[in-house]
Formats: structure tokens, sequence, C-alpha cells
């Protein structure tokens, strides 16, 4: 078959096998962590001349959604994302408490929103006491990774997508295993905790691993065959250097991520693992790809260390990027379309060559981005885009 004549899923599986398709491929929302925020899909929708549409929301903490199909079409978007029932979007009893609107999800973190505000944020801990306990960790009310209700419709979804020639991706339970002990229990306490090594800070950590590898478990053994791309995620980068150190990380966290990517591993029957950590986690990318990732994302190439240039020539032969093709934090909301345009054909230059990449931008579009630079991200990657 001929580069013109590839599907989108033969383009991004191409990519992912590190081999050249026709075209770098294009991702917009198939994940909750390159995605659109509302406000922004909903400026676009009427700078593009489109009627208004109910946003489909795939995060409400993140105020994040799934385009509709004439935009999908509009910007030839080649993956599609499976959303299972989850802590973000499911079972959300919204209340509100005069200044802000407030839930309390599955795992007992209370969320809280502004109502002059664009995102919820954590409020409330279930593990907020001064000392953790192995039977306080034990007495958490847990949810049931294993519902078969989360991913019930999405065998049929995920068929379809693939029949329509879409690259299918599946989101995970929950953030990862750090940061949701860090929601859990609030994270100076937490990190406390781990650094002189308390044993109810491990059992927790143990915890979530185990409730996310049940979650793949389950998922898997009903869509492992019809998915595409599994998404796991962790944040252990700040802007310029880690949350935590690359010791503790491969004391406390890699032997778990490992094992939790074993898993999916197993069950994934010809699909690949897509990791998201943001910030300067350079000196973790060796350990990703010993553990199994086969994609990182975001690439936050404005943090320290993740300049994609050197990024691509240390590690692009091992391990795929999904992202990074825009500066979301100053270019693309703040930028002129030139600037954009140039950012894009800048970071599409180091990341594509040889394949090994898909284009989304540095995490999901925040709604205070012009519809304008939007458009110019797209443009720019047309003209870049072709392997030809």
């Amino acid at each position: 078959m001929s580069r013109t004549e590839m599907t989108s899923r033969e383009r991004v599986r191409t990519a992912l096998r590190h081999r050249t398709p026709d075209r770098v491929p294009f991702d917009l929302s198939s994940t909750q962590v390159t995605a659109i925020s509302n406000v922004a899909y909903a400026n676009l929708r009427r700078f593009l001349g489109l009627p208004p549409a109910e946003p489909v929301m795939i995060d409400v903490v993140q105020q994040v959604c799934i385009p509709h199909e004439d935009i999908l079409q509009r910007f030839e978007v080649d993956t599609r994302g499976l959303f299972p029932l989850v802590s973000t979007n499911w079972n959300l009893d919204i209340r509100d408490e005069g200044d802000a609107w407030t839930f309390v999800d599955e795992w007992q973190c209370k969320h809280r929103r502004p109502k002059d505000g664009h995102y919820f944020s954590l409020c409330e801990s279930p593990l907020a006491d001064a000392e953790l306990t192995r039977a306080a960790v034990d007495a958490v009310r847990w949810p049931d990774p294993a519902d078969p209700r989360r991913w019930a419709s999405l065998r049929d979804r995920a068929i379809a997508f693939r029949d329509a020639g879409y690259a299918v991706v599946l989101r995970g339970l929950c953030a990862g295993i750090l940061e949701m002990a860090c929601r859990l229990r609030p994270m100076e306490l937490l990190m406390m905790d781990l650094a002189v090594g308390d044993a109810a800070a491990l059992h927790l950590l143990a915890k979530l691993a185990e409730l996310k590898a049940r979650y793949w478990e389950a998922a898997l053994a009903d869509l492992g065959d019809v998915v595409d791309v599994a998404v796991e995620a962790d944040d252990y980068g700040t802007q310029h250097s880690m949350l935590i150190s690359p010791d503790m990380y491969r004391r406390l966290l890699k032997p778990l991520q490992a094992e939790l990517l074993q898993v999916v591993r197993k069950r994934l029957v010809d699909g690949f693992i897509f990791f998201h950590s943001c910030g300067n986690v350079r000196q973790l990318i060796p350990d990703f790809i010993e553990i199994g990732v086969d994609v990182l994302n975001p690439i936050h190439i404005r943090a320290t260390g993740m300049e994609p240039q050197a990024l691509k020539r240390d590690f692009g032969r091992a391990i795929c990027f999904w992202g990074g093709g825009v500066d979301t934090q100053g270019v693309l909301p703040n930028g002129t379309p030139d600037q954009v345009r140039e950012d894009v054909r800048r970071n599409v230059a180091a990341l594509a060559p040889g394949g090994g990449y898909v284009f989304n931008t540095v995490h999901n579009i925040q709604g205070d981005v012009p519809p304008e630079n939007i458009l110019a991200m797209w443009e720019a990657f047309r003209e870049v885009a072709s392997y030809a």
C-alpha cells in the first residue's frame, strides 16, 4: 500500500512502530490529556462559522471535551478515544455551595470550582489526618475498578471507530499512582511520609497500583483486541526539576509501574502503551523505556531538559513522542498566529523525522487560546506534516 492510501489507523500504527507513514498523525481529544477545553472549543466553532453544539465532556475537573464529528473531520484527526466511566465523568453529584460548585468523587476526594472559575480543584482529601496508618488506608471506601458498567458500551464504539479507519485509544481508571496518592493524602504530608519511608504511605501506593491493575485486567478482557493505544500516567516533573528524586522513583514507584504495565501488555493484543508524565522527566526516560512504555506524552518542551531535538536524538529510536507540537504555556495562548506557526514548524522538524511521532499540543488546549491560533497551528502542521 502506498503512503497516500493510509487510513488514520495505519498512519498512527506505522508511526508508533518507528516507521514513516504518509504524514505525521494528528491527535485531538483521544485522551483527557490531549484534549480541548469546552470554552476554547465553543470559541473555535463560532470562529469557523459552525452552529453551537453542546460539548461532550470527558473530564469535568479539567473541563475538557470531545469535538463533534464536523470538527474532527475538518481537522483530519486520526484518533478516536474511548472514555470509560470514571471519577471525572460518572455519578457526579455537583452541588451549589453559594460561591462555588462542588462534588465528591468516587475516591472520596472533594473538588471545588468557583462560579467565576474555569476548573475544579481538589479541596478535601480522605486521608488528611496528621498520621497515616495502614488501617486508615484500608478503611477508605475504595471504588470498584472492575465494574463492567465502566466500559459497557465501549466495545461497539471501538469497532465502529476501527471500521471507519481510526486508531482507538483507551484511557485508564484514574490519574497516576503518585498523583492519586497526593489527592487522597495532602501532598505536603505524603511527600514527608515517602521521605521517611513510612510503611503506610507505601501501602497506599501499592493499593493504588492494585486497583489500576484490576481495572486493566477487566477492561482489556473485553477491549484488548480492539484497542490500539492504552493510556497510563503519572506526573513526576516540574518546570525545572522533579517532584521526587530519580532514586525515590526507582525504589518506590518504578517496580509498581513495571508490574502494572506488564498487566496491560499481557492483555493488549496488538497495541501500544502510552505514558503521560508532565514536566522535566528526562532522567526517567530510560526507566520508562525499560519498563515497557512505547509512547511518552506530553513532551513538555519548555521544561528544563526537554528540548525536542535532544530528546529525539537521545531516545527517538527507543520511544515514541506524542505531543510537544506547540507550546501551550506561552505561544499558543499568547503568541501571534505567525509565532504559533513558527513554533509548530520547529517542533515538528525536531520530533517527526523517521516516524515515532504523533502531533498534539503540550497538554490540553486551554480556554484562553484564541481560535485564530488553533487554526494557525493546524495550518502550519499540515504544511510540514508530509513525509513525501
